[in-house]
């Protein structure tokens, strides 16, 4: 494919992971050789099209400033596929947990199918999570599609809520429609432990019975914001 061709299919690319964004524009800015108006121009398009994506604009920061551009897209590329995130994110997520996600985020998505010992409670943000939640009971891991409409209640009744970022800075993130109520939900239930019986009354899998309530338990809720890759700044909890 002709570089040109190549950097137009990524520009228009919408959904995909970013670690794939991230070595598909590597390969087609290193198809361009050394050319460096046209690593501008290549580069102000892709960002122009993924302006919420923080791993792209890593990526084009460090192409048009590095004194070898082409090497530089591929060191950039490895390190994205080399981003230990996943496995630390794993290694944090408490056995046996039940866990709140918006729309199929890409690496926790894939840390969940990795664990596979967890309640997921998926709520269905951007009509993304049902799509998650058949993957992960593909998986045999115990999943469970949520309306959106029920975003409180599942953020409230899970030990964990996880959201994935693209882009996080000193003051916000930039996350799935519904991430802000997530978070502030799960904030709330931090500060105020409370009973529950989950997510619209059901009684989840994980729910311990002989605890006095029709196996309803009481958690202290802990929100964790996980970002993507080396491109969006350290994970932080």
């Amino acid at each position: 494919m002709h570089p040109i061709e190549r950097l137009r299919y990524v520009a228009r690319s919408s959904g995909a992971p970013q670690a794939l964004l991230v070595r598909e524009t590597a390969g087609a800015l290193s198809g361009l050789g050394f050319d460096p108006a046209g690593l501008v121009t290549a580069c102000r398009r892709i960002v122009d099209r993924h302006v919420t994506s923080a791993p792209l604009w890593w990526l084009c920061a460090r192409v048009l400033t590095a004194t070898d551009p082409l090497a530089e897209a591929y060191r950039a590329a490895d390190e994205i596929e080399a981003d230990p995130t996943p496995s630390a994110l794993a290694d944090a997520l408490p056995s046996d947990a039940t866990v709140c996600v918006l729309g199929w985020p890409d690496i926790v998505g894939d840390v969940l199918v990795r664990r596979g010992d967890l309640d997921v409670l998926v709520v269905d943000a951007l009509g993304e999570g049902s799509g998650l939640a058949r993957r992960l009971r593909r998986a045999d891991v115990d999943a469970e599609e949520v309306p959106t409409a029920g975003l409180g209640a599942a953020a409230a009744g899970a030990d964990l809520v996880l959201l994935e970022a693209t882009a996080i800075g000193g003051s916000g993130a930039i996350a799935v429609s519904g991430s802000r109520a997530a978070a502030a939900v799960a904030r709330h239930a931090a500060d105020h432990p409370h009973r529950h019986a989950g997510v619209a009354g059901h009684r989840r899998r994980g729910a311990r019975a002989g605890d006095g309530d029709g196996g309803r338990r009481t958690n202290r809720r802990r929100f964790h914001q996980h970002q993507i890759g080396r491109g969006s700044g350290a994970a932080q909890s």
